[in-house]
């Protein structure tokens, strides 16, 4: 745990190696990331944490000030504490929590991984309208749910990330937390909502990049991480077949390949420029 002035922050390492800094998404913790390193088999030094309002991390965000910079921030603690340059990793909102943390550049990366980020206002931005649309029915009608009473709207949301019947599927315990961060879930979507993605600010992202998605996912939410991979410079968008959003925790073992994959490879590169000077 972080005791930062603003609240606590998850933090956990384990592993020797190169630095990957783990951002876990919405309604889980940094232990999601447990069934990636437990494949990775101590090849890397592994940071986790938990975005605001999960875990220990404390949330910092309120109605009226959602800023997804409220997030970047207190990734960029992390980082600061494990001691930079990383290789950040997110997956879902986490995922978009990095890029925004890549994009403001106030800490040294060495590669950036997004896995599935949400990214709904790029789709407007590049006026996909029918994809833009899914994601605002599927959370307008989630948000009208919770508000009517609804304690399970949250299963909405996850369904239409992993299929039908994805939240009854689950352990019990798993959608247990799901219904007791549901508050906190709702601020993650204003958060998402209020990040101006431009293909501007993206080609700004100028380090190693890996954008991975599912082959089973939502259509919208494979349009957008498409997207993503076309407008973020020299990108490397990859589909994982037979996933879903889920993947970190249904596909590990494919998952930590390609990952492992990919930082190998900017680890080569690395070395070989700095061995040229």
């Amino acid at each position: 745990m972080i005791k930062d002035s603003r609240g606590c922050i998850d933090y956990d390492e384990t592993g020797t190696g190169p630095t990957v800094v783990l951002v876990p998404g919405s309604c889980s913790t940094g232990a999601a990331w447990r069934p990636i390193m437990k494949h990775w088999e101590n090849r890397f030094r592994c940071v986790t944490t938990s975005l605001l309002g999960y875990g220990g991390t404390a949330e910092r965000r309120t109605a009226l000030d959602a800023s997804i910079t409220h997030e970047a921030e207190m990734i960029e603690t992390v980082i600061r504490f494990a001691g930079s340059p990383v290789h950040l990793v997110g997956h879902s909102f986490g995922g978009l929590s990095a890029l925004a943390v890549a994009q403001r550049r106030r800490v040294p990366l060495r590669s950036l991984t997004i896995i599935e980020a949400p990214a709904p206002e790029l789709l407007r931005m590049m006026f996909e309208h029918e994809d833009y649309f899914a994601f605002r029915k599927m959370t307008d009608e989630y948000f009208a749910a919770y508000k009517a009473g609804d304690q399970t709207a949250i299963a909405q949301m996850i369904d239409f990330y992993g299929g039908a019947g994805t939240f009854a599927g689950w352990p019990e315990r798993v959608r247990d937390y799901a219904i007791e961060t549901t508050p906190v879930n709702l601020l993650d979507w204003k958060s998402v909502y209020g990040f101006g993605l431009t293909p501007a600010l993206l080609a700004g992202v100028r380090i190693p990049k890996l954008v991975l998605m599912g082959a089973r996912s939502h259509p919208a939410v494979k349009r957008a991480n498409r997207l993503l991979g076309q407008c973020i410079p020299n990108a490397n968008v990859t589909k994982l077949a037979d996933a879903a959003h889920f993947m970190i925790s249904t596909h590990a073992k494919e998952v930590a390949h390609v990952v492992a994959q990919h930082l190998a490879g900017v680890q080569r590169e690395y070395a070989a420029i700095t061995a040229t000077g």
